[in-house]
């Protein structure tokens, strides 16, 4: 059974199929005609399923979609669904991460609790459609460390660690990470839903 996972990023398609085995798993540069589903919905359910059902509709296939952000507790669960265009601009990670440093800056540390948090939906052509959640509970630092990851992985530690999610080796972050749990646990919907 073929699977179309809502992106053209190579390393969430290498992801996923390794948690979905015995499905072949393509992306998006499989279904040009597919356009980048705008994110208009105000929780990261409704952003995943905007995706999963455009994408399903589009190719007629079953398809699997995210979205994902950090949740600081501070700024009352914010950026949120807004985590990539914090601050204006979609995906400016440098841009975004140094904004949300300055509105936490007089922050004492103990009380910059966060976590990532994603949501994956499963989309079926017919219109079905399931979730599964994930998250990764931590505390945001406010001096970026590490090299690996993207966006807000240089700042924050998870809950049990010393390090950034941007200082963990790709298959540790793999192991805690709020996408990689979330996507585990749609595993065996999608499993149940298309057999396996």
């Amino acid at each position: 059974m073929k699977i179309v996972l809502a992106t053209r990023n190579a390393g969430k398609i290498a992801e996923l199929r390794r948690i979905l085995s015995g499905f072949d798993i393509v992306g998006l540069e499989e279904f040009p005609s597919i356009g980048e589903v705008a994110e208009t919905g105000t929780t990261f359910e409704e952003n995943a399923l905007l995706k999963a059902h455009a994408v399903a509709q589009g190719s007629g296939l079953p398809a699997v979609a995210d979205d994902s952000g950090l949740c600081v507790d501070v700024l009352n669960g914010m950026p949120g669904v807004f985590s990539a265009r914090w601050s204006g601009r979609h995906g400016d990670d440098r841009a975004n991460l140094d904004l949300l440093l300055a509105q936490v800056g007089d922050v004492p540390e103990d009380k910059l609790g966060a976590h990532f948090a994603c949501c994956a939906a499963l989309a079926l052509p017919s219109g079905e459609w399931r979730v599964a959640e994930g998250t990764l509970p931590g505390r945001i630092i406010t001096t970026p460390r590490g090299t690996n990851g993207f966006g807000y992985d240089p700042i924050l530690v998870p809950d049990g660690d010393t390090r950034t999610t941007a200082e963990l080796s790709p298959e540790e972050k793999d192991a805690i990470s709020h996408r990689g749990r979330a996507f585990r646990a749609l595993a065996p919907i999608v499993r149940e839903l298309l057999g396996s």
